[in-house]
């Protein structure tokens, strides 16, 4: 526009000062501006681009190929095209990067009318994430540079990467496990389908208690005393607020949080018994913009954003999957932990008493946290006393640090398991395991 103007007022003073070899000079102009602008459109308009991913799942090392194809349909030839596929900052912020590329995303070329061409890149899965390939950026503009096309093509598509499972090495879980449900060491429910014995009968006894062949025997009533016996299992409650992870220490906490939470349930449901995720994090598939990209842009910067994922999320509810047996439990966890993202809305207790009732008795409590305060303490004490089998999995790395850490727990009553690196994940799943 700026062109424009300066062109006009130049063509004006020409005619003040009566140069009509100035005047002929902005004609010129206007003209070929005129021209740039209707073939920059034309050529913007004219060109498509589709994107094939070879994998849309995949794990921690996987190798990911992705092919883009450009094709102009219009019958003029496109003398300059700059091609970028987008990818999140998240994927590309830390070293080594989420998605560590192999090949470049960003080809320059030219098409003939009628002609299509390819270009491939490949990545290499560092960590596991839910990330947007896409949508592209095509960039086009007249020879002279006056005047430039930016235009978001195709739809965004979405790369999960499952976080890696620690495996336990020279256990056989099943031999493990004896015929029948498990016998706890802490006691919740009784089974009145398993007699330990008989007493004397106690007022308030309901008549299906009675144990008839003693109190026919003995002449008194008796009554019947069950096993503390139920169905083991494990409720995992993650804390994934960002004010318990150091940046310095990132993403290295965090990631091992999630390693950590995805093999303990992996063995839990190796064991056969029920397993649930509890968690303060963020869903990313949650932040994903779906709508309103622009189709015509005035900016490279502008063209990015358009097709950027949104960086903020203001969800205070608990990411939650309910404790249960099931074969497809442990892949929903899976699945929930690969998007899973650090926040800022709900810290610890507040997850706590947010969804407390929702947790099931029958199963143990397994926290993982990152740092401790008085208000993480009491929550867990809290649980402990109100019947809950309350164990902790604190996530630093040095000893002095844990101790600290899991002083108060201990004192409230609470198990606590030293999470240092991957190896004391196979420590705390064998725990699981002999439980």
């Amino acid at each position: 526009m700026k062109w424009i103007i300066a062109a006009l007022l130049i063509l004006g003073l020409s005619y003040v000062i009566g140069s009509d070899l100035l005047a002929y000079a902005m004609y010129s102009l206007l003209t070929l501006i005129a021209v740039s602008r209707w073939l920059s459109r034309n050529w913007a308009e004219q060109l498509s681009a589709t994107r094939e991913c070879s994998q849309l799942t995949a794990e921690i090392n996987d190798h990911i190929g992705v092919e883009l194809e450009i094709s102009n349909k219009g019958g003029l030839p496109v003398p300059w095209i700059l091609l970028e596929d987008v990818l999140s900052k998240k994927a590309l912020q830390h070293t080594p990067p989420s998605l560590e590329l192999q090949t470049s995303r960003i080809k320059l070329t030219m098409l003939r009318g009628r002609q299509s061409k390819r270009l491939q890149y490949h990545f290499k899965c560092n960590r596991r994430g839910f990330y947007q390939l896409g949508p592209t950026i095509l960039e086009t503009g007249d020879l002279f540079g006056l005047h430039r096309r930016y235009q978001v093509r195709t739809e965004p598509q979405y790369l999960t990467v499952y976080p890696k499972v620690v495996p336990i090495d020279g256990y056989d879980l099943s031999s493990r496990r004896p015929i029948g449900e498990i016998k706890m060491s802490h006691r919740l429910f009784e089974d009145p389908t398993r007699i330990a014995g008989v007493r004397a009968y106690q007022e308030g006894d309901p008549l299906n208690r009675i144990h008839w062949r003693a109190t026919a025997r003995t002449g008194k009533l008796h009554s019947k005393i069950y096993e503390a016996s139920t169905v083991a299992g494990l409720t995992i409650v993650l804390d994934f607020h960002q004010n318990g992870f150091h940046r310095q220490h990132e993403p290295v906490r965090s990631e091992l949080a999630v390693t950590a939470a995805v093999s303990v349930a992996n063995t839990i449901q190796l064991l056969g018994q029920q397993v649930g995720l509890l968690t303060n994090g963020h869903d990313a598939a949650e932040r994903m913009r779906r709508e309103g990209w622009k189709v015509e842009l005035d900016s490279r910067q502008e063209a990015q954003n358009a097709g950027a994922m949104l960086e903020y999320n203001d969800r205070l509810r608990p990411l939650q999957v309910p404790t249960q047996r099931s074969s497809e439990q442990f892949y929903r966890i899976q699945e929930l932990l690969a998007r899973v993202e650090l926040a800022d809305g709900l810290e610890f207790p507040q997850l706590i008493l947010e969804a407390q009732s929702r947790i099931p008795r029958d199963a143990t409590v397994l926290a993982i946290i990152s740092s401790q305060n008085s208000q993480t303490t009491i929550a867990l004490e809290n649980m402990a006393r109100q019947g809950f089998a309350v164990s902790a999995m604190v996530n630093v790395y040095e000893p002095t640090e844990y101790a600290e850490i899991s002083g108060p727990l201990i004192a409230a009553g609470v198990d606590t398991y030293h999470l240092k690196d991957e190896d004391s994940i196979v420590h705390v799943c064998r725990k699981q395991v002999l439980r």
